[in-house]
């Protein structure tokens, strides 16, 4: 018998519930004005829902300091966004003279050989080989094409890439801000967690943007401990469920990180009978990646592609705080299991209702099975 957040069940009870599931289940309807383009002012004045047993409170990110007690371990992750938005023109020599086109790129991740993978629009209009110039100082050679993303060598490295590149790139918006409005350097700072400290993210751990200094500074007086792990959100996040059986779906990985340290706060809050509350599903992805091997935390780190949903056994994360998410989004997915699929149905209708701002730049909830 394995247990749950919220009781026991037993591997085969997990997995008849997951035969069950399909897409459609994980659907709700969302006004498209509820879809947030910009952050609260100050971040902790966002609204704050709280799903406990039975009951929902409408509250503030600021009274967080209710709910939370001395000895209880926030998880935060502390990856750092680049601005890995590029415009860029090719130049090209052809039988009418010299043309161009503008190339957008998004960059993914580094490779090993120190090029990156990237999303390249239009890919059709660059060929192998042609050099994309993004400003004065920064360029990049397209060196293959592999399912479909882009291989970049760039002309600058380390902190010379660094600084170009957060000269000449943008924040990377989600999709459904970015149809709205491009992104400006205003982003550049809301779209960034005040304990960023680790580059690597294509996208932010947003429930984490809903806190500032004076909130953690008042956390902390209470006695509420903090936990940095790492993981370095990919595009693939937003990448939409397209199967109809849930169970079929292959998540994108992610690069991530639990040092000794981190475990061994974690694994000390555990014993001491105190919660362990990773802010954000990236932050929970990850210290629950870090216990798949031996059933408690342990230092971990790599490549992950953890799936949760309903059935999952949870074995760190003691509750969760979050942004409201996409519908059929593996996010979605990922709150049921933790919830319940019928105790989520509730909270983001009552979300709805009252009208809470959904998505990166929306508001939270805290969710303590």
């Amino acid at each position: 018998m394995e247990t749950r957040c919220d009781g026991p069940w037993t591997f085969a009870q997990a997995r008849s519930i997951a035969r069950a599931m399909k897409l459609s289940d994980f659907d709700f309807d969302l006004p498209e004005d509820l879809i947030a383009t910009r952050p609260a002012v100050p971040r902790s004045s966002a609204r704050l829902l709280v799903a406990e047993q039975d009951r929902i409170t409408d509250a503030r990110v600021t009274d967080l300091l209710q709910w939370l007690n001395a000895g209880d371990r926030l998880v935060l992750n502390d990856t750092r966004v680049i601005p890995a938005r590029l415009s860029g023109q090719r130049h090209r020599t052809s039988a009418q003279g010299p043309v161009s086109a503008r190339i957008e790129v998004t960059l993914l991740e580094p490779q090993a050989d120190g090029c990156w993978s990237g999303l390249l629009k239009p890919l059709k209009k660059i060929k192998i080989g042609e050099t994309v110039r993004f400003s004065d100082t920064l360029s990049a050679e397209l060196v293959d094409v592999v399912e479909g993303q882009g291989r970049l060598r760039f002309n600058l490295a380390g902190d010379d890439f660094d600084s170009a590149l957060a000269e000449a790139g943008a924040m990377p918006l989600p999709p459904y801000i970015a149809a709205k409005r491009p992104a400006d350097e205003q982003d550049k700072t809301d779209y960034q967690t005040v304990w960023a400290r680790s580059s690597g993210a294509v996208a932010a751990p947003t429930a984490s943007l809903h806190f500032d200094e004076p909130l953690l500074a008042a956390l902390a007086a209470k006695g509420v401990e903090f936990t940095y792990v790492t993981l370095h959100v990919g595009a693939g996040t937003f990448l939409p469920v397209k199967v109809e059986d849930v169970t079929s779906h292959k998540m994108h990985a992610e690069w991530g990180q639990v040092t000794a340290k981190a475990a061994a706060e974690i694994a000390a809050t555990k014993t001491a009978g105190k919660r362990v509350i990773p802010v954000g599903t990236t932050a929970l992805r990850l210290i629950e990646s870090a216990a798949r091997d031996s059933g408690a935390i342990a230092p971990w780190e790599g490549e992950t592609d953890i799936f949760i949903y309903p059935g999952f056994i949870f074995r760190v994360a003691d509750a969760l705080m979050t942004n409201f998410h996409l519908p059929k989004s593996t996010l979605m997915m990922l709150v049921s299991a933790l919830m319940g699929q019928e105790r989520m149905r509730s909270v983001y209708a009552h979300a709805v209702t009252e009208r809470y701002r959904f998505f990166s730049y929306g508001d939270a909830s805290l969710l303590i099975p």
